[in-house]
C-alpha cells in the first residue's frame, strides 16, 4: 500500500464500483499504469447493492433484440435519451455480459445452462442476466479480483477532496490530478496524473434516512467536478424505488416482482401493475400509503424453495431489517430515493467539459436514462461506459503533453482541513442532515410543487450560510470520520442546490420529475437537458437541447 503524500500516474480513478473497476481493468489494458483511490474499499461500493440483474438482448432469449432494449430504454427515458447513446449501450451489451461471463461472473443458468434471465419494470421481455438477487455484489467481487490478479493499485481510504486543473499550451483547462485526505495518517495528499476518472456513484443521501443507499452516497466526486469547471445535467431525476422496507427504506429488489411479487394495499388488494416503469409504481405506491396508511409486497405465493433458491437476500433483508419472513408474511414498503438519472454532463467519449477529466457509472449523465432509469440498465451502463472511459482516459494520458505539476489547490485543501476543525460546532449538521433529508422527502421527492420546492431552496440556502457554525467536534487526525462526514455534508448541500434549482425551473411533469402544479409533459418548452455550472461560486443554469458537449 502506498503511503506517499505524492504519487503520479497515467489514470487515476476515483472511486471503487462497479464502474471504476471496469475502467481500470480496460485502462490498464490499452498500456496505462492506473491507480485506483477511494474513500472505502472496493467490495464496499454500492454496485453490490444492485440486485436484480443485467440487461442484454441475448441470442437465447427468443423474441428479444437489441432493438427492442432500445426502444424500451428510449421509452422510459421520456424524450431525454439520446438514442446514439442509447443504441452503443444496447448494442455493446451482449459483448458486456459475455465479457463478464469470461472473467468469471457466476450468473445464474436455465436448463440449458445459460445465462438465466428474469423481465424487470418497464421492459417487453426476460432481459435481466442475474446471479440470483446477488447480481451486482458477485460482479464487483469478480472484477476486484481480476483487478488483484492485475496488480492494479488501489489507494483505499482516501477521501476526495478536490480535482486539480491547469491550463494547456492552448488556454485549455485540463486536469492534472487531485487533493485526498488520507484518513490513515490525517494528511492531505496529491495525486497527480495525465487524465482522471470520476467513477464515485450518485448523491441520494440528501435524502437522508429516506434512500437504499449506503451512507457514503454523498455525490463528492460530482461537486469536486463542479468546482472543477465541469458541467452537470439533469440533476432534478432521481429515481424512487418503489419497494425499499418501510422502516428502514432497505431495498427489496424489482426482482421480487419481476418473479411474480404483489403489491397490495392496506386492504390486501392489488393495486397497479407491479412491472410498470419505476416512476409510475413509486407514485401509485405513494398515493395507497396516503390513501390507506399502507402498502405490502407479497411474495408468499412463490413458495419456500423458490424464495431460496432466487430470491435469498431479499428474505435476509426483511428478516434483519424489519423482523419479518417473507415466505409467511407480506413486507411493508415505501418508495425511497435509489439512482441519480442526472450528473457530470459527458460527452460521447466519457470526457467531460475539462480536458482528461472523465467521468462514467451513476455520478456521470451518458443521455442513456433520462427521464427514468430502465431497471436493469445501471449495471450495464457501467460495464459499457466504463470500458469506454479506461480506453479513452488511457489514450488521452498517452498522447498529453501536459506536465502534471502540484497546483496551490494542495495548500488550499490543507488550510482547509486544518481550519475546519476549528469552526464553531454551534450546529450539529447531523442533525441538520436529518432535517434536509426529511424535507426533501416531504416536498422534493416522488411528488413536488413550485411553493414546497422554493421553500425546500430556501432552506438549503440557510444551511449554506450556517456552515461556518457546524464543523467536526473530533480534532483528531488519525481516522477522523467525523470530519469527513462535515465535508461529505458540504458537498451534499452544493449538490442539492443543483437539484432544486434545476427542478424549479422544471416547469412540468416528466418521468421521475411529478409536479402536481405542472402534470403535463410539455416538450415543446422542456424537451431539453438542464445543464448546471458554476461561474466564480455562482450556479448557472440553463436547458440544452441533444448533445450538450
Amino acid at each position: 500500500m502506498n503511503n506517499r503524500e505524492t504519487t503520479q500516474t497515467d489514470v487515476l480513478i476515483i472511486g471503487a464500483g462497479g464502474a471504476a473497476l471496469s475502467a481500470a481493468l480496460k485502462a490498464q489494458e490499452h498500456g496505462a499504469r492506473v491507480q485506483v483511490l477511494s474513500k472505502s474499499y472496493p467490495t464496499r461500493a454500492q454496485t453490490c447493492m444492485a440486485q436484480g440483474g443485467i440487461n442484454a438482448a441475448l441470442s437465447h432469449s427468443g423474441a428479444d433484440t437489441v432493438a427492442l432494449h432500445v426502444e424500451d430504454t428510449l421509452k422510459s427515458a421520456q424524450g431525454l435519451a439520446l438514442r446514439d447513446a442509447v443504441s452503443l449501450m444496447c448494442q455493446q451489451a451482449p459483448e458486456a455480459l459475455a465479457w463478464l461471463d469470461r472473467i468469471g461472473v457466476p450468473f445464474s443458468r436455465n436448463a440449458k445452462a445459460q445465462i438465466a434471465q428474469r423481465r424487470l419494470g418497464g421492459a417487453s421481455s426476460e432481459r435481466a442476466c442475474y446471479a440470483q438477487d446477488y447480481t451486482g455484489l458477485k460482479i464487483l467481487h469478480t472484477l476486484y479480483d481480476q483487478c488483484n490478479r492485475h496488480n492494479i493499485e488501489f489507494l483505499n481510504e482516501r477521501f476526495l477532496l478536490n480535482i486539480c486543473t491547469q491550463k494547456d499550451t492552448h488556454g485549455n483547462v485540463c486536469v492534472s490530478g487531485v487533493t485526498a485526505l488520507n484518513l490513515r495518517t490525517g494528511e492531505v495528499e496529491m495525486h497527480e496524473a495525465a487524465s482522471v476518472i470520476v467513477a464515485t456513484g450518485g448523491y441520494s443521501r440528501i435524502y437522508h434516512r429516506h434512500a437504499t443507499n449506503a451512507t457514503g452516497t454523498t455525490g463528492d466526486g460530482i461537486a469536486a467536478a463542479l468546482r472543477a469547471g465541469a458541467r452537470l445535467s439533469d440533476m432534478e431525476f432521481i429515481q424512487f424505488h418503489p419497494t425499499a422496507l418501510k422502516n428502514s427504506s432497505v431495498l427489496i429488489s424489482e426482482s421480487a416482482r419481476g418473479a411474480g411479487g404483489y403489491l397490495l394495499n392496506a386492504a390486501h388488494e392489488r393495486f397497479t401493475d407491479e412491472l410498470a416503469p419505476r416512476d409510475i409504481v413509486a407514485r401509485e405506491i405513494l398515493k395507497e400509503i396516503e390513501r390507506g396508511g399502507a402498502v405490502y409486497l407479497d411474495i408468499r405465493h412463490l413458495g419456500e424453495a423458490f424464495i431460496d433458491a432466487q430470491l435469498p437476500q431479499e428474505r435476509k433483508l426483511a428478516q434483519l431489517y424489519e423482523g419479518i419472513d417473507p415466505v409467511y408474511e407480506i413486507m411493508p414498503v415505501k418508495p425511497a430515493a435509489h439512482y441519480c438519472m442526472g450528473g457530470i454532463e459527458v460527452d460521447a467519449r466519457s470526457q467531460t467539459a475539462v480536458s482528461g477529466l472523465f467521468a462514467c457509472g451513476e455520478c456521470a449523465n451518458h443521455n442513456v436514462h433520462g427521464a427514468n432509469r430502465l431497471g436493469g440498465n445501471s449495471l450495464l451502463e457501467l460495464v459499457v461506459f466504463g470500458h469506454q472511459a479506461g480506453v479513452n482516459a488511457a489514450q488521452y494520458a498517452q498522447q498529453t503533453q501536459n506536465t502534471c505539476k502540484p497546483t496551490e489547490q494542495l495548500q488550499k485543501d490543507r488550510t482547509f482541513v486544518e481550519g475546519v476543525k476549528y469552526f464553531t460546532n454551534q450546529i450539529d449538521f447531523y442533525e441538520k442532515h436529518r432535517f434536509m433529508g426529511n424535507i426533501f422527502y416531504n416536498n422534493a421527492a416522488i411528488v413536488r410543487d413550485e411553493k414546497g420546492l422554493k421553500a425546500v431552496l430556501a432552506a438549503v440556502r440557510q444551511l449554506q450560510k450556517e456552515l461556518p457554525f457546524m464543523g467536526p467536534k473530533d480534532k483528531s487526525k488519525v481516522y477522523n470520520t467525523n470530519l469527513v462526514e462535515f465535508i461529505e455534508f458540504g458537498n451534499m448541500v452544493e449538490l442539492a442546490e443543483v437539484v432544486l434549482v434545476s427542478a424549479i425551473s422544471r416547469r412540468e411533469s416528466r418521468g421521475a420529475h411529478f409536479r402536481s402544479d405542472a402534470p403535463q409533459r410539455d416538450d415543446e418548452r422542456f424537451g431539453a437537458h438542464t445543464v448546471a455550472w458554476k461561474e466564480e461560486g455562482v450556479l448557472c443554469l440553463d436547458f440544452i437541447k441533444g448533445e450538450v458537449l
